[in-house]
């Protein structure tokens, strides 16, 4: 049998095939989700992840990259905005799916205050915690759907914009200071 040649990149394969699958996994993933190289997709990816019910937080990727692309600010908080807006309207399709599997029993004093706010209650969706079960709620309770996006949205706009907004006034120092421990 003929010997093979030597490619670039042999060497890193042998490397990954000794590795654990969720290795693999965790590695393409965190490369995957490298800002200075993916950019804008990152933000919206993290962004649209987010704001499902899985616990991840958004505001650090769209800080760094408004950090590093200070004069895109607008861009970054429109791509975020319009990821997260996405998940909670993933939520909302979540929750609505869920009314029809699941019968209702009864209904609690937050299902009240909800069903009487309607689609605005949804403004306050961007808190941490409860604002994307809000959007699972306003799909169970068959609130109507563009209406809740809108107040979705505009709550999400008005979160990324102060907090990124917040984040960006403070001084370099700081941060820098952050980070000394860390550093080796």
């Amino acid at each position: 049998m003929a010997a093979r040649a030597h490619r670039p990149g042999d060497q890193a394969l042998g490397a990954a095939a000794r590795l654990d699958p969720m290795e693999i996994f965790v590695e393409r993933l965190i490369e995957w989700f490298a800002l200075p190289r993916n950019g804008l997709s990152s933000v919206f990816l993290i962004a649209f992840v987010s704001a499902t019910l899985l616990p991840l937080g958004s505001e650090p990727a769209v800080f760094g990259y408004a950090k590093l692309n200070p004069d895109q600010f607008w861009i970054v908080v429109l791509v975020a905005t319009v990821g997260n807006t996405l998940g909670g309207v993933v939520d909302y399709w979540m929750g609505r799916g869920a009314k029809a599997a699941v019968a209702r029993e009864g209904s609690s004093r937050y299902l009240k205050w909800f069903e009487r706010l309607g689609p605005k209650a949804l403004l306050a969706s961007f808190l941490p915690v409860v604002g994307d079960p809000m959007c699972a709620v306003a799909g169970w309770l068959r609130l109507a759907f563009w209406p809740c996006v809108m107040w979705i949205a505009l709550g999400r706009v008005l979160r990324y914009t102060l907090m990124t907004g917040l984040l960006l006034w403070v001084p370099d120092t700081w941060w820098k200071a952050l980070l000394v421990p860390f550093s080796g």
